[in-house]
C-alpha cells in the first residue's frame, strides 16, 4: 500500500517506475454502498424506465419539463454527493460515478442535468467552502431547492480559461461582478452559480477568483435556451452578471486562487462524466445484441456473421476498459490521493472516445433503423458528441496529460544540466548525480531489474500482458527523456510529439487499470471463473500494443511538417490545390 498520497501512477511511469501499489488491489466499494446502489438502480428503473417516449419528445422540443425536474429533486438526485448531515446521500466517488452510469442508460440529458449539479456546479463548495458557506447552501442544494451551475466559459474564453474577462471589483463588504458566461448547463433554472472572475488591481489583472452567486441577487439574468445538436432537453443558456453585488463572505477559496479552484473542480468531477459514458456504452451494447439477434439477413440472424461479432466484441472490450479506468480514478479519489489529475484526464479522454466509437458502431449494426429518429441510436450519437468537448476538450487534455506527466523528467534533466555547469565547483556531488542518472538510464536500456520497473503482484495468467506493459514503460521513459532533451522548454509548442506521448500514456494507464481489474476477478473467482475478463485483458493489451508501437515509431519518423504546410496553404487562400474549377 502506498503511504504517500501524492504519488501519481502516470508521472512515475514517465520515469520508468511502475507504482503498482497505487493500482493494486483494484478499488472496491463498501458493501453498504453497493446495497445503496442496488436500491438506487431499482428506483431509477421505475422512475426513468417507462419514459423513453418522453425523452424522445423532450429531445425534439429542446426542453425538459419543470415537473419532471421536480421528480428528480424528490428522488434525491441532487443530493448524491452531499453529506447526510446536510440532507444528502453522502455517496463516495465510485458510488456516485456508478449512479451516473445508471442514469445515462436511460437518457443523456437527465444525466447531464444531475451531473452538472454535483460534479462541477457545487463541487467547489464541497472542496473549498467554509463551514458557514456549507451550512448556508448545502441543505438547499441537497433537496434541489437550489440547483447548481458552473460558470467558467465565456464567449471569448474556452480552453484558455485564464483569459476570461468577467471582473469582480471589491467595494466595501461586497464584490461587484460584471460579465457574461456562455453555454452554462442548468443555467435556465439554477439558483446557485459557481462563478469565476478576474480580481485584483492593474498589476494583478491575471488573478482569478471564485464566487458563490445566488440567482436572487440583483443583476443576475439568463438568456433563452440554446438550440443544440445533442443533450437537447438539458438546459444550456448564457448567464449575465450586471453590477451584481456579491457579499464578501461568498468568496470561494482564496482570493486570486480561482484557477486552481476551477481545475480542481474539473479534475475531481470527471468520474461523473466517465460514469455516464460507460452507462451509455452498456445501453448501446444491449441494443446492438438485441438488434443483431432479431434481425435476419440471408436466412439467419446477423449476430451469426463475423463482422457483426467483431463490432460487438470491440464494444465489450472498450466498455470493460472504460469502466476499469473510471472506477480506478474514482477509487484514487476515495482513497485520498492528491495527485490524480493526469489519470482523471486520461479517463475522460478514453471513455468519451470509446463511447463515440461504440455509438457509431451500434448505429451501423442497426443499419437503416439506426438513422431513424423513432429508434434511440441517432439520439445517443448526437448526445455523446459533446462529451469530447465540454469539461476540457480532449485535444487540450492530451497536451495536459503529456506535459504534466513529463514534468518530473523535465525537472530531473534541469538538475542534470545544472550539475554539468557546476561540476568543476563540486565534482564529488556532481559525479554522484551523473552516476545515478547514468545507472538509471542504462537499466532502462536493458531488461535488467529495476525494482519499480516491473509488476510483481499480478496473477501469472496476466504475465504476457504485464511483460508487454513493462517493455512499453521502459520505452516511454526513454522517449520522454529523448523528446525533452531535443526540445527542452519548447516542448510546449510541439503538439504533435506531445499528442503521441499522451496517446501512449492513455493506452498504458487504461491497460494498467484493465490488468488490475482482471487480477481482482481472478483473485475472487479463480482463473476459470475469470476467463472472460482474462480474454478481454488479452485483447485490449494486443490492441494497445499496436497503437503504442505506431506512436513510438512516429515520434521520429513522421510527416508532421508536410501536414502543417498543407494546413498553412488552406489557411492562406482557402482553396483546394487539386480543384480545376
Amino acid at each position: 500500500m502506498v503511504e504517500d498520497k501524492t504519488t501519481s501512477f502516470m508521472r512515475s511511469l514517465c520515469m520508468g517506475e511502475i507504482e503498482e501499489d497505487v493500482l493494486l488491489p483494484f478499488p472496491q466499494m463498501a458493501e453498504s454502498e453497493q446495497e445503496t446502489l442496488r436500491d438506487i438502480a431499482s428506483a431509477l428503473s421505475g422512475l426513468l424506465g417507462p419514459r423513453e417516449e418522453d425523452f424522445r419528445a423532450w429531445d425534439r422540443e429542446g426542453e425538459m419539463p419543470s415537473d419532471f425536474i421536480d421528480e428528480l429533486k424528490e428522488f434525491g438526485l441532487f443530493g448524491l454527493v452531499i453529506g447526510e448531515a446536510f440532507g444528502g446521500m453522502g455517496l463516495g466517488n465510485m458510488a456516485y460515478s456508478r449512479t451516473l452510469q445508471e442514469i445515462a442508460r436511460y437518457d443523456a440529458s437527465v444525466a447531464v442535468t444531475v451531473g452538472a449539479h454535483s460534479s462541477i456546479g457545487m463541487k467547489g463548495l464541497l472542496l473549498y467552502g467554509t463551514d458557514e458557506q456549507k451550512k448556508r447552501f448545502l441543505p438547499e442544494l441537497a433537496t434541489g431547492e437550489r440547483v447548481a451551475a458552473f460558470c467558467l466559459t465565456e464567449p471569448g474564453s474556452g480552453s484558455d480559461a485564464a483569459s476570461i474577462t468577467t471582473t469582480a471589483v471589491r467595494d466595501g463588504d461586497h464584490w461587484v461582478l460584471n460579465g457574461n458566461k456562455l453555454w452554462i448547463t442548468n443555467g435556465g433554472f439554477a439558483r446557485f452559480f459557481t462563478v469565476f472572475a478576474k480580481t485584483g488591481d492593474a498589476e494583478q489583472r491575471g488573478h482569478m477568483s471564485a464566487f458563490i452567486v445566488p440567482r436572487e441577487l440583483e443583476g443576475v439574468s439568463t438568456s433563452a435556451h440554446e438550440d443544440k445538436m445533442g443533450i437537447r432537453a438539458s438546459s444550456t443558456t448564457m448567464v449575465h452578471f450586471d453590477d451584481v453585488r456579491v457579499p464578501a463572505e461568498n468568496l470561494l477559496g482564496e482570493e486570486g486562487k480561482g484557477f486552481k479552484v476551477a481545475m480542481h473542480i474539473l479534475n475531481s468531477g470527471r468520474t461523473g462524466l466517465g460514469g455516464g459514458s460507460v452507462g451509455a456504452m452498456k445501453k448501446l451494447i444491449q441494443l446492438s445484441t438485441k438488434q443483431a439477434t432479431e434481425r435476419k439477413q440471408f436466412g439467419k440472424p446477423i449476430a451469426e456473421y463475423g463482422l457483426i461479432k467483431q463490432k460487438v466484441g470491440h464494444m465489450v472490450v472498450e466498455c470493460y476498459a472504460a469502466e476499469a479506468a473510471v472506477s480506478m480514478v474514482a477509487g484514487l479519489v476515495d482513497a485520498g490521493y492528491e495527485e490524480y489529475a493526469v489519470e482523471a484526464a486520461i479517463s475522460k479522454v478514453f471513455t468519451t472516445e470509446a463511447l463515440w466509437r461504440t455509438a457509431d458502431e451500434a448505429l451501423q449494426v442497426a443499419g437503416g433503423n439506426g438513422f431513424m429518429r423513432e429508434f434511440p441510436y441517432e439520439r445517443v450519437l448526437r448526445d455523446c458528441r459533446i462529451n469530447r468537448i465540454f469539461e476540457g476538450t480532449n485535444d487540450i487534455l492530451r497536451l495536459f496529460v503529456a506535459l504534466t506527466a513529463m514534468n518530473d523528467v523535465a525537472s530531473q534533466l534541469k538538475e542534470l544540466s545544472s550539475t554539468m555547469k557546476g561540476l568543476l565547483n563540486d565534482p564529488i556531488k556532481g559525479f554522484g548525480v551523473l552516476s545515478n542518472y547514468a545507472m538509471k538510464h542504462a537499466s532502462l536500456q536493458t531488461n535488467l531489474g529495476r525494482p519499480k520497473g516491473r509488476f510483481t503482484k499480478l496473477h501469472p495468467a496476466l504475465s504476457e500482458e504485464a511483460e508487454g506493459f513493462e517493455t512499453a514503460t521502459r520505452q516511454l521513459a526513454l522517449a520522454v527523456d529523448r523528446v525533452l532533451r531535443k526540445h527542452g522548454k519548447n516542448i510546449i509548442g510541439k503538439q504533435f510529439a506531445s499528442r503521441r506521448l499522451a496517446d501512449i500514456m492513455i493506452d498504458l494507464f487504461v491497460l494498467a487499470c484493465v490488468l488490475s481489474r482482471a487480477h481482482a476477478s481472478i483473485e475472487a473467482n479463480g482463473e476459470e471463473g475469470a476467463m472472460r475478463e482474462i480474454q478481454i485483458a488479452h485483447v485490449f493489451a494486443g490492441q494497445a500494443r499496436g497503437r503504442i508501437r505506431r506512436n513510438f515509431r512516429k515520434i521520429d519518423n513522421n510527416d508532421d511538417e508536410l501536414i502543417k504546410a498543407l494546413a498553412d496553404g488552406a489557411f492562406e487562400d482557402g482553396k483546394f490545390a487539386w480543384d480545376t474549377i
